[in-house]
């Protein structure tokens, strides 16, 4: 049963914007202070309510997303910070010619959240990324690991065994598949769930990823409830025992977000 957010698009926006605000926003503010002038790229922006904090402290923010019909929900939701020229809101591939040429080095701030387990190719993405950064930028990454009990995604699936059912994402392709076409969900929603699989991301894998692309890890954060938890499910968020965030790829299963700034 896909929850309320994923049907009405102004819900995830005002998720977002407080997710924005009371999580995201702080921890980057750990290692790069946010002030007005501050510039500001997120890629996956979808209806932009993350950049909203950002713009209302100052920054010039610039997002950006494949989905067009995303990208117009955004425009009306920050319709005055547009018109302010607060943020621009784009429909463009970053890897576009045209798009590197105009951004290259224009960024204090990239941010990824929940996007970088939807990437193919990530070995590749990350280190273009920093086409974009100035000498002292930083990149977040905040994510779902693979192996969690939902990181699959499959809660956004229509039936609601298929939507709470842990873990079966991990089964053998072919079984996973099987099971969500047996949970009658549509071709569209199968065909993102399996796009998921062939890109998922463990925290070992994202680290040796970061490290391979030339960039350092300047502060961590793992969570055993995730903080977008607290809009979907009424749970309040909590960081990870350190203990199990030092055990590798156990600590992936139990784990349910982690946020990272590198630069």
């Amino acid at each position: 049963m896909a929850l309320k957010q994923h049907l009405d698009d102004k819900v995830r926006f005002d998720q977002q914007v407080d997710n924005s605000l009371s999580y995201v926003l702080p921890f980057i503010e750990q290692t790069k202070p946010i002030t007005a002038g501050t510039t500001v790229f997120e890629v996956g922006t979808a209806e932009g309510g993350v950049l909203l904090p950002f713009a209302n402290k100052g920054c010039k923010c610039v997002g950006v997303d494949l989905a067009p019909e995303r990208i117009e929900f955004a425009k009306g939701f920050l319709e005055k910070e547009v018109k302010e020229g607060k943020i621009e809101l784009l429909c463009q591939n970053i890897y576009d010619a045209d798009f590197l040429s105009r951004f290259k080095g224009q960024f204090d701030i990239i941010i990824l959240k929940d996007v970088i387990e939807h990437v193919p190719n990530q070995e590749a993405f990350v280190p273009y990324l920093k086409n974009f950064l100035k000498p002292d930028g930083q990149i977040f990454f905040g994510f779902p690991p693979w192996y969690m009990p939902f990181g699959g995604h499959q809660q956004v699936c229509r039936k609601k065994w298929a939507s709470v059912l842990p873990w079966y994402h991990i089964l053998p392709r072919f079984a996973y598949k099987g099971l969500l076409k047996m949970a009658g969900e549509h071709d569209v929603v199968i065909t993102e769930l399996m796009e998921i699989k062939d890109t998922q991301i463990t925290i070992e894998r994202f680290e040796k990823i970061v490290k391979a692309s030339g960039l350092k890890v300047l502060h961590k954060q793992h969570y055993l409830i995730n903080p977008i938890y607290k809009y979907k499910f009424g749970l309040q968020p909590r960081k990870q025992f350190s203990l199990i965030s030092a055990i590798p790829f156990v600590r992936n299963f139990i784990t349910t977000c982690v946020y990272y700034t590198v630069g």
